[in-house]
């Protein structure tokens, strides 16, 4: 049965908590830069996440891990310039939160008083657990990030499926449950089975946004690069391209290699 989408203006936190009690989804896509983040926000996208993924979709690096809390600051500020609606949340990039909740604040104020962000993104559960509670407690919204969580991706040792094992599975669930009650406004679950991460979504009131986690969550998220096709060599289970731009583009590209060397471009109504 479909659900009644109601009209909000600029969304908030309670915006995201008022949609899960309703039974409305979110709608959450990443953004790096100004261009990109104008055209998803008007579209209609509820949450923009400046992923540390600009590490790879930006950067060109293997893992999220090299990207630098400065590097985050700029994406970040870029987004927020182009935004008049969505909830910016910025990830903390690896090595900024995990060694001591002092860090932890430092370089939460840091993202938000440079970039202007609207919330953080953190991944991990209890290993992090004082750090969190040191940002909220400052008055910084906070989304936690369980499941496969790429800045761990050394200790995991691969991109496959998480807490398909039952000890895992409760600990995740322990996590989440952790999570909500020190005053995470939501949690990214990522990589998981859809059974679990229904469950999860079930038994914790803050939105559950999935990436590979099904259809049983609060709402869903991916890396616009790949959901537009802009990126190819990418094609996990979960991913699903609405748009193949990186064929077009390459075809448009060429078109235009043609008509410059073949002196087509420009014609005589394309100059002064």
């Amino acid at each position: 049965m479909s659900v009644a989408k109601k009209d909000y203006k600029i969304v908030t936190t309670k915006s995201l908590f008022d949609m899960k009690q309703n039974g409305e989804k979110i709608s959450m896509l990443t953004a790096y830069d100004y261009t990109m983040a104008k055209i998803v926000d008007s579209a209609g996208v509820d949450v923009i996440l400046v992923g540390d993924s600009a590490s790879n979709v930006m950067a060109g690096h293997e893992t999220t891990l090299p990207i630098t809390l400065d590097q985050m600051i700029y994406h970040a500020s870029c987004v927020v310039r182009g935004v008049d609606r969505a909830l910016v949340v910025v990830d903390l990039p690896f090595g900024t939160y995990q060694s001591d909740s002092k860090k932890a604040l430092e370089s939460a104020i840091r993202v938000m008083k440079e970039s202007g962000a609207h919330a953080l993104k953190l991944e991990g559960g209890k290993e992090i657990k004082e750090g969190i509670k040191k940002i909220l407690g400052a008055g910084v919204p906070v989304m936690g990030h369980l499941g496969l969580t790429p800045q761990s991706i050394y200790k995991f040792g691969t991109y496959t499926v998480r807490a398909k094992e039952e000890a895992e599975a409760e600990k995740l669930i322990e996590d989440a449950k952790m999570l909500e009650k020190i005053g995470c406004f939501a949690i990214v679950l990522e990589k998981i089975p859809a059974a679990l991460a229904e469950r999860v979504a079930k038994e914790v009131s803050i939105p559950i946004i999935g990436i590979g986690a099904g259809g049983g969550v609060d709402g869903q998220v991916l890396v616009v690069h790949d959901m537009i096709g802009m990126t190819h060599e990418f094609s996990p289970k979960f991913l699903r391209r609405y748009m193949n731009l990186y064929e077009d583009m390459t075809k448009a590209i060429g078109q235009y290699v043609d008509d410059v060397k073949s002196k087509d471009f420009p014609n005589s109504t394309e100059q002064y």
